[in-house]
Formats: C-alpha cells, sequence, structure tokens
C-alpha cells in the first residue's frame, strides 16, 4: 500500500451498502441519458469519444487535478516511468526564449545516427518556427515531438545551408540519479532527478562511489516524485531503525505507517537537501522525514504540495484510472497536500498549512541582471564556446582564466555588443563561469558543465556552509 502508484483491479472496489441505491439511480440516469444521445443525436456517437474523452475524465476532474483517466499512450508513459524509461532522440539541448541549441548527442541515439552535433541551433520541429515561443512552450513542443517522428530544421555554425533532419524516437534509459560529484573535499553532491524503482539502490551506490563523506547535498530541486518505495528506500539510507518515514491516512485505507528496518545500517554524515517549487510527491516525503527527524538541513524554497496516494486502476483496451485513495503526512503528522480549490479534499488536511515542506533556510536562485538576461537570451555564450571548441581542444581540466575573458570581450565587440564598464565588472565572475560551462558542456559534456554550474549556485554555496564543521 505504500507505492506510490499501487495497481488495483476494479473488481476489488465494492461500494458500501448503504451508498448502493443512490449509486445505482445515479448510473440508471447517465445510461438513460447516453442511450437517448446514441439514439437521436445529429451525428453517430463514437463509445469511445464519449466515454475516454469525456464522460470519464470529467467526471474525475471533480475530485482533485491529479485524479485522471489514462488513455493507451499515457498509461504506456506512467509504466515507462515507473520503469526509468521514456521515448526520445538523445540529446541534450539548452532552452532559451525561442532558441534551442543543441548541447550534446549520446552515442548510438538517434540524434548522433542522423547527425546532430553541438552548436546545432534547431530552428524548427515539424515546421513550427520556435523564433516565437517562450520556454515553456517550447519544453511542450519538444516534450509531445519526443512521442513520434519529427522533422528538424538546423543551422549549423559556419553552413550557411538550413540542414533538415528526420529523428525516430526510441525507448531510452533515464536514470535518476543522473549527478554525483565532490563540490569541495570531503563535501558531495548528488542530484535525483526522479524517483523509480531503481533510485534507493543508486543512491547507495553513488555514495559507495564517492567514498568517505563528510557531508552531502542531495538536491531534490525539480524533482515532480516517482514511485513511493524508492523514496521510503531513500529516507532510509540516512534514519535509524524503527524512526517513522511517514503515515499514511485514507477513508478506505488502513492508517499505516512507515518505519526504518530494525536491520538497517544508515549512513551518519551531515545531510543538506535542497528543494524548490517543482519538488514533489516522494521528493516531499524523503525531504520531511529528514527534518521531522532532524537528520537533516532543508534548504532552497517551499515545495510544490503533493501529498496524495494514487492507486492505479487498469481497465480494458490498455487504459486506467489514477486515484487518490489516501494522503501522506510526514513523521510529526504534517500533511503534505496543499490546499486545492474546486477539489474534494477534506480541508482539515491542510488547516493552517500551506502544504508542502517549508525550508529551513529560505534561499532563491540568483536574480539575472540585465546583462545576463541578454547574453543568455543570445545564445552568447553557447555561440562563443562552438566557435572556441572549433578551434581548440579541451580537456576535462579546462578552466577559464583571464585571456578567455577578454577573448570572449573582443568576441562581443564584434558583434557589436558593448556592456558598460560597471556592467561588465559587477557580471565578470558569473560570465568566467558561464563560459567554463559553456566550454566543457560542448567539448566534454553536460555532466562536467553541471558541475560548474552547482558549485556556483547560492543554494548549494549554503548549504556547504550548513555542513562545514
Amino acid at each position: 500500500m505504500l507505492a506510490a502508484l499501487a495497481v488495483l483491479s476494479l473488481a476489488q472496489v465494492q461500494p458500501e451498502p448503504q451508498q448502493m441505491s443512490e449509486i445505482e439511480q445515479q448510473v440508471r440516469r447517465f445510461t438513460q441519458v447516453y442511450a437517448a444521445i446514441e439514439a437521436e443525436a445529429a451525428q453517430p456517437v463514437n463509445p469511445d469519444a464519449a466515454f475516454y474523452n469525456g464522460a470519464l475524465p470529467a467526471m474525475l476532474r471533480r475530485l482533485d487535478p491529479h485524479s485522471m483517466f489514462l488513455d493507451p499512450d499515457q498509461f504506456q508513459q506512467l509504466q515507462q516511468m515507473e520503469k526509468s524509461e521514456q521515448k526520445g532522440f538523445g540529446s541534450v539541448v539548452s532552452i532559451l526564449p525561442g532558441r534551442v541549441i543543441v548541447l550534446q548527442t549520446v552515442a548510438g541515439t538517434p540524434s548522433a545516427k542522423a547527425g546532430l552535433a553541438p552548436g546545432d541551433e534547431i530552428l524548427a520541429v515539424n515546421n513550427i518556427a520556435l523564433g516565437q515561443l517562450d520556454p515553456d512552450q517550447l519544453m511542450q513542443l519538444l516534450g509531445q515531438a519526443r512521442q513520434q517522428k519529427a522533422l528538424v530544421h538546423v543551422r549549423r555554425p559556419g553552413n550557411v545551408r538550413i540542414l533538415d533532419f528526420t529523428l525516430v524516437p526510441e525507448t531510452l534509459a533515464a536514470p535518476s540519479v543522473d549527478r554525483a560529484f565532490f563540490l569541495q573535499p570531503g563535501i558531495a553532491l548528488i542530484r535525483v532527478s526522479s524517483f523509480d524503482e531503481k533510485t534507493g539502490k543508486d543512491v547507495q551506490k553513488a555514495i559507495e562511489k564517492l567514498g568517505e563523506l563528510k557531508g552531502l547535498v542531495l538536491d531534490l530541486r525539480g524533482n515532480p516524485g516517482g514511485v513511493m518505495n524508492a523514496a521510503l528506500e531513500t529516507a532510509s539510507l540516512f534514519l535509524e531503525p524503527g524512526q517513522k518515514i511517514l503515515s499514511v491516512r485514507g477513508r478506505r485505507v488502513r492508517d499505516e505507517d512507515a518505519t526504518v528496518d530494525k536491520n538497517a545500517k544508515p549512513y551518519r554524515f551531515p545531510v543538506a537537501v535542497l528543494l524548490n517549487e517543482k519538488s514533489a510527491s516522494a521528493s516531499e516525503i524523503v525531504a520531511g522525514a529528514l527534518q521531522d527527524n532532524k537528520r537533516a538541513t532543508i534548504l532552497g524554497e517551499q515545495s510544490y504540495g503533493k501529498g496524495l496516494v494514487q492507486s492505479v486502476y487498469p481497465m480494458s483496451s490498455s487504459t486506467a484510472m489514477l486515484l487518490t485513495t489516501a494522503y501522506y503526512f510526514t513523521p510529526s503528522g504534517r500533511s503534505i497536500q496543499r490546499p486545492l480549490k474546486d477539489a474534494q479534499i477534506d480541508e482539515k488536511l491542510s488547516a493552517g498549512h500551506a502544504g508542502g515542506i517549508t525550508p529551513d533556510e529560505v534561499v532563491r536562485p540568483e536574480a539575472y541582471s540585465r546583462l545576463r538576461a541578454f547574453l543568455d537570451s543570445n545564445a552568447a555564450f553557447t555561440a562563443f564556446a562552438t566557435e572556441y571548441t572549433g578551434k581548440k581542444k579541451v580537456d576535462a581540466d579546462f578552466r577559464a582564466d583571464a585571456a578567455l575573458l577578454d577573448e570572449f570581450q573582443g568576441y562581443l565587440m564584434q558583434n557589436n555588443v558593448r556592456p558598460g564598464i560597471g556592467e561588465w565588472l559587477q557580471d565578470k565572475e558569473w560570465i568566467r563561469s558561464r563560459l567554463e560551462q559553456d566550454i566543457l558542456n560542448i567539448a566534454v559534456g553536460v555532466d562536467k558543465g553541471d558541475e560548474v554550474e552547482l558549485r556556483r549556485d547560492p543554494v548549494v554555496k549554503a548549504a556547504i556552509l550548513r555542513l562545514l564543521p
């Protein structure tokens, strides 16, 4: 029952006896309406459209935003998520307003086999121009494109001709523990992007591979959750045997507590957990358990607030229903679920509480200056990095120095960009770090570029201070 997505049979769900007559009456009314529509409507009724796209989704939406009907494609995506699989082309891109630039293609994937290369700018996908789209629209378009064959139009540096590539998506492994490295001697960062069935073991493997630690930054920012058993395993890596991880309560569900196994052998080095407004569900379970047991310091921003137990009820034709059947509570009894307008969620759950996990220390991402925003929106760093790596050999030990800053400043002047002296001096260190990041992205790999980005991150810096003796 403690799995986030428990798969149940509809035959297991029986209405309470006192509700039978009312339910039968409502079902009879629905059947009468449908029969009349089928008999009298001006056009023949498509039963799949009427039920799968109409009646069932509409009924579930009245409960809460997370209860939904899953069509065959959505059900397949859910199953792939639990297995840490997803369809895609195997490329890592930088998404800016109206611009998508390839940073890396993974060997053997559709992008690499088609010939996409770092530095390529994607101008259009399936004949939809990207120039007028904002980042959210770009994310949505790229997500849809990954589900089927896509035609992409590409501008390659040094090539005046627009290149066309046809990409056919493949099912790719998507490891949830995607970064593990030392921030400084003895203090490491592990980033968990989601929770799948292997996440707990993968976090443990990452810790063992790093070796002896004096402190760990567990980065759960942007992690939407996933399989709950993986969250329990992850929290158990740091808690003592017998300590409570969470509680489950629901109308038709027996109240249940999850505790750390009596034979657990936890790590005891200091831990800092990073959250933001996109950290949800399983991420909040881990953070709440470590916070309530005074095992970790939580830094960043208020988390999303999704504390729902969702059960999957498979139906015919490869479809399913995703239904909220209970709620999660932290060890101290706090509801993780945030209040939802127009949803059938007991208001007492979040009475006096905004939902989610409140950080012990609120630390926000660094604000963008006008110069930073301009350079980013014009892809100046990626364009320079592509040109630079085409001329010079770069390895994993590359560091941006004063000479590189001068070269970049000259590059900007050639392109009629002349920052004021005050602006340049104010953002000089940030510019140096961004140059290093983008050059490593293209020459070595996005994992190395991410290390540079995370080391300059103000939330990560605050976490390091908390972990130092």
